[in-house]
């Protein structure tokens, strides 16, 4: 090459090659290949290390689930049933539910050959119990849903930073170039607190935020196909339409050079022209057989349900999510981010069961037990549990002192996660919270969600401490400035 002379770069090259869909393709292909230049500058690192797992599917709670109820059993609960509470220093509370000491509503019992006590709402876990580690000794800073969610989405407080599925996605690219890196289930009745902020890629390039789907609709994919009434959309019309964009696209790079928001545009149309192919096929379940469905929850034909809370539909709607993360990352999809409840409806149907903790939490308990059961074991059975990780959480757990009798109110004070697969010891506890399940145990040793992201990247491979992006002279990451990796968690 002579000298004083540069390589094109990606933007003109596209665009002196025809522009257009071709030039586009001519581009992605390039750009895989790594042979234009600025391709390299944009691209996240490699692993630090050798992973133990590929791929994260997390189970997010919203609206605040109950450890007392579902994992954390508290026999001085049991004993202390309807004592005037104290809790030994002054609280506060974020709807004053500070009543009396209030049991598990439903009874524990022991599973497994490790013995962890559950309880019976969420007895269809007991059969992967010992997969699992429990983290009863998490810690939040807010009792505030919206935060609570951004914190453990985003690892901030506020909005305006990426999803831990766009981190992932920016640090380790996509397996299938044909499918997302981030795929969303959300509930199937509404987004939860912040909606699709929580998966949003903020500062990252944007091809990096999470693709929303919605299994079990008619267009689970908005805008993939033209809508069905839409007869008039033609191929040559659909065409002339990829070929404006096109040019619009040139223009607007012409004025505009360091943008990446175009590269995003462009590398999400390419996107969507592949998935266009392969989607569908990802989202039919009509040849996974009765038995598997069964196992999961879901009903082929599924019926209307009555506008209550009704454990049948939770499963099988939790179920279908489920059995579509598993399709998902069979296929090369890198993080699935799989929801429950949303905080927009009546009757109530989400975790924030400040009135009623047996009419709230029981169907969704059943819904999502049954589904993360069925998940684990077919993920065991296939292979994929070896070099998958499963994460359930929620913002923030619930009081043990009743509100009104029969609800809990907020504790962002201690609350539970738990993990499973991909190089996580099962079978064990790291960290215990105290004799009431309202602090850490030990409070000056509490798990933080920075810590549950660290030791989720060392597991991919990716030193949380190293996977950062400059953004306002700063250089961000997940963790922040805090996160230890978990080591008794570690197989």
């Amino acid at each position: 090459m002579p000298s004083g002379r540069r390589l094109p770069t990606r933007r003109e090259f596209l665009w002196n090659s025809g522009g257009g869909l071709g030039g586009i393709a001519l581009a992605s292909l390039l750009g895989r290949e790594g042979l234009l230049a600025g391709d390299a500058a944009g691209a996240g690192p490699q692993p630090h290390f050798r992973p133990r797992a590929k791929r994260v599917i997390q189970l997010f709670m919203a609206g605040a689930a109950s450890h007392l109820d579902l994992f954390d059993f508290k026999p001085e609960l049991v004993k202390r049933h309807g004592q005037a509470s104290d809790f030994g220093e002054a609280v506060e509370a974020f709807q004053d539910g500070l009543g009396p000491w209030m049991k598990p509503v439903w009874p524990f019992r022991p599973y497994g050959q490790s013995g962890k006590m559950l309880s019976d709402v969420v007895s269809d876990l007991g059969q992967v119990v010992d997969e699992m580690a429990f983290v009863h000794n998490l810690v939040g800073k807010t009792g505030v849903h919206s935060q609570a969610t951004y914190l453990q989405s985003t690892g901030f407080q506020l909005p305006g930073f990426p999803g831990m599925g766009a981190w992932v996605g920016y640090g380790l690219g996509s397996i299938n170039e044909n499918l997302p890196a981030f795929v969303v289930l959300p509930d199937h009745r509404g987004f939860a607190s912040n909606g699709p902020k929580n998966w949003d890629s903020a500062f990252l390039p944007g091809q990096y935020a999470g693709t929303i789907l919605y299994p079990g609709r008619e267009n689970p994919i908005a805008d993939l196909f033209p809508d069905r009434h839409g007869d008039f959309v033609k191929p040559t019309s659909e065409r002339a339409a990829h070929d404006l964009m096109a040019r619009l696209n040139r223009r607007h790079a012409e004025t505009r050079e360091g943008d990446a928001r175009l590269d995003s545009r462009i590398r999400s149309y390419e996107l969507a022209a592949r998935m266009q192919l392969v989607a569908p096929e990802v989202m039919d379940l009509s040849k996974e057989p009765d038995s598997l469905l069964e196992q999961y929850g879901i009903r082929r034909n599924p019926p209307t349900w009555p506008n209550e809370i009704n454990a049948e539909e939770e499963r099988h709607h939790f179920g279908y999510k489920c059995l579509v993360a598993r399709r998902l990352i069979e296929r090369g999809v890198r993080f699935v981010q799989v929801w429950s409840g949303n905080d927009n409806s009546f009757p109530r149907r989400n975790w924030d069961s400040h009135e009623n903790i047996l009419q709230d939490h029981g169907p969704l308990a059943q819904g999502f037990s049954r589904g993360a059961a069925a998940l684990i074991l077919d993920l065991k059975q296939r292979g994929l549990l070896d070099d998958t990780i499963v994460l359930w959480t929620t913002e923030f757990g619930r009081m043990p002192s009743s509100q009104g009798g029969k609800g809990r109110d907020h504790n962002p004070y201690c609350f539970t996660n738990w993990l499973c697969g991909g190089g996580v010891r099962g079978g064990v506890t790291c960290g215990e919270s105290d004799e009431w399940g309202y602090k850490p145990r030990d409070r000056g040793s509490p798990t933080t969600v920075y810590d549950i992201h660290a030791t989720i990247l060392h597991l991919l491979g990716i030193d949380h401490t190293r996977l950062t992006f400059r953004h306002n002279g700063v250089d961000r990451r997940l963790t922040d400035v805090h996160g230890e990796v978990i080591s008794g968690m570690l197989a």
